[in-house]
């Protein structure tokens, strides 16, 4: 009878080992299915359902808002056109740092962010675009006139008064010209977009949620890739690191900062970009803020931690961005001031974001087994 007895504790210890174990309670490298997801295809879905196409709308709205009042400004340009065309640009800008992070598939495909965003926009070739209205927008060497920046130029910087602006397009026999050059450049700016979004409706939204692996070419493996180059270079290099001549060898280039000519805005748009890469990080939907399957849960259903403190990576990560907001918050609204009277405080923004950068590109790809297919040279 004792014998039986033993015997039969040993049957219960063993199954419930069994158990124990199989339910992944054992094991501090298990995800918690409470806290994350090792399902692609439920991230996929979320960030192109509840972030990026609905992004992508939002953004339209604005765009058109800005089309509307260019071609307001084209028809009569006067300082009440004026002064609309540029609210509803810095409108469109600051919603454009929303989206701009976007790119993979449709937007790559057309360089959309090459167009929309290269900074500083090229005063000399605007000036040789519009004195040949045949030149051809589609070529690479046509980014730095065209644009958010080169409209800039155009709304803010040909003159140093509203009247000498107002005065560039209506005084000169050149003025023609000049409209006919903004209507280019937005006519321009409205078909990349709609050929964008008519690409994810159509085709691409199912290419992007289907092919669900990891290898050089797959939806995860570029989305991955040009979120962290989004990051890297044109938020932490172009808004921070060359202005500050942090990512220049100290040389300090503030004409360089994004948004020149209408300057009290440069903080803005970073801060708006920042903010969008954090939320997409977090997979939050873009209509209502709730958070769905992402990054941040992928990584935690990965189980991925540091081993000495057993934070999760995206907590980590989480947290460097906060620091980041932190640094950006403190800024007066134009960079390009701080650069010039306060430059340590942009420089202390670059070096908080590159230590994001190597969470990001070192840690969060080898968690996710990503190989990083974009090369950079600042020795990440």
């Amino acid at each position: 009878m004792i014998k039986s007895n033993w015997l039969q504790m040993i049957v219960v210890c063993l199954l419930a080992g069994i158990i124990w174990a199989c339910s992944g309670k054992g094991s501090n490298s298990d995800p918690d299915p409470d806290k994350g997801t090792t399902d692609r295809k439920a991230v996929l879905i979320n960030l192109a359902d509840n972030s990026i196409i609905p992004a992508y709308a939002n953004y339209k709205v604005k765009q058109d808002a800005m089309l509307i009042k260019s071609q307001a400004f084209l028809s009569k340009p006067d300082i009440t056109t004026l002064t609309a065309f540029r609210q509803a640009w810095v409108d469109a800008y600051t919603e454009w740092q929303k989206v701009e992070l976007f790119d993979i598939g449709p937007a790559n495909k057309t360089a959309i962010v090459n167009y929309y965003n290269i900074y500083p926009t090229s005063v000399a070739g605007i000036n040789e675009y519009i004195a040949d209205p045949t030149v051809n927008l589609e070529v690479t060497a046509s980014y730095d006139k065209q644009g958010f920046p080169a409209l800039d130029y155009l709304l803010n910087g040909v003159g140093t008064t509203d009247a000498e602006i107002l005065a560039f397009y209506t005084s000169s026999a050149n003025g023609t010209k000049r409209l006919a050059y903004i209507k280019r450049i937005t006519d321009h700016m409205d078909a990349l977009l709609t050929k964008v979004i008519n690409d994810w409706k159509s085709t691409y939204r199912e290419e992007f949620t289907t092919k669900t692996g990891l290898d050089i070419g797959s939806p995860m493996g570029q989305l991955v890739n040009g979120y962290v180059l989004h990051y890297e270079r044109f938020l932490r290099s172009g808004k921070f690191g060359i202005p500050s001549g942090a990512m220049l060898n100290g040389v300090v280039s503030a004409e360089k900062v994004e948004g020149f000519y209408k300057k009290d805005i440069s903080k803005q748009l970073a801060q708006t970009a920042h903010q969008a890469a954090v939320d997409f990080f977090n997979g939050k939907n873009a209509v209502t803020g709730a958070s769905g399957p992402s990054f941040k849960t992928y990584l935690d259903g990965l189980g991925a931690k540091d081993s000495a403190t057993r934070k999760t990576l995206s907590e980590i990560i989480n947290a460097q961005f906060e620091v980041v907001n932190q640094k950006i918050n403190v800024l007066k609204p134009s960079i390009y001031e701080e650069v010039k009277t306060n430059n340590a405080a942009v420089v202390q923004v670059y070096t908080e974001m590159q230590k994001a950068v190597r969470l990001l590109k070192v840690d969060m790809t080898a968690a996710m087994s990503i190989v990083i297919t974009y090369t950079d040279n600042d020795g990440d």
